[in-house]
């Protein structure tokens, strides 16, 4: 059974009232995605770690976590409400891809609606498809595309991200090629992606990809010139600002 917290160096993630749990791949999105300006989106935000994360990597950021489980929202509004970040992040409870506007602002008590575009977007989105769905409802919730397909992450995107701002998500390798379709049917184009590897004898199991509605130079669209293997050096590199040392 996973622990009930996180401790990380700056914040402590609590995650009992959550389906997902912190892992691998929300740290490594929130220590690898770039942000262009200083309103930041994140998209299914759970227990809002992410949200965390930008706040500590980029000190003037306002950043915003959205979800759609009221329970997994309540744990982020106290992750963050214990975190040094309090005064720059904001957890609403709303569907970005349907009600966005719906949701009543926590701390105003008034139907929130973005004033602006967001400098950038961060998503670990939803990745079932095809598989049975867990009778266990939150977690379904959270794992299921059912809850946030692809082409509705990307059309909500579209509409929500600056014109130079950039979109990043973490997806598992199977996920890539389908994900990676909806992008490019939605006009964005692909200006980074990072390969990751559990062992340098592996496949990658996971990629981090970042996507913009303009690509900064056509020879660089697309390139796939990162890799990343979990606890190499350069992983410790990206990771060293958050994780607790051994």
């Amino acid at each position: 059974m996973a622990n009930d917290y996180f401790q990380f160096q700056q914040f402590t993630v609590r995650q009992e009232r959550c389906a997902m749990k912190v892992g691998t791949d929300g740290t490594l999105l929130g220590a690898w995605a770039n942000s262009p300006g200083v309103n930041i989106l994140d998209i299914g935000t759970g227990t809002g770690l992410i949200a965390l994360m930008m706040a500590q990597r980029f000190p003037l950021a306002q950043v915003t976590g959205i979800d759609i489980d009221p329970l997994a929202v309540k744990q982020a509004q106290d992750n963050v409400a214990a975190s040094p970040f309090a005064d720059r992040i904001t957890i609403i409870e709303g569907d970005v891809s349907g009600s966005w506007g719906q949701a009543p602002d926590p701390i105003l008590g008034q139907r929130f609606c973005p004033l602006t575009h967001f400098d950038a977007i961060v998503c670990n989105p939803p990745y079932f498809d095809a598989s049975l769905e867990s009778p266990d409802a939150q977690r379904t919730l959270a794992r299921h595309t059912s809850s946030l397909s692809y082409r509705q992450l990307m059309a909500s995107a579209w509409q929500l991200l600056s014109d130079d701002g950039e979109l990043s998500v973490v997806i598992p390798f199977d996920c890539k090629a389908r994900l990676e379709a909806e992008a490019i049917l939605t006009g964005f184009h692909k200006v980074r992606t990072c390969a990751v590897h559990t062992t340098s004898k592996k496949p990658p199991r996971r990629f981090l990809m970042a996507f913009r509605k303009h690509s900064p130079t056509p020879s660089s669209e697309g390139r796939e010139a990162e890799v990343l293997v979990i606890g190499s050096e350069a992983y410790n590199e990206l990771t060293k600002n958050f994780y607790l040392k051994k």
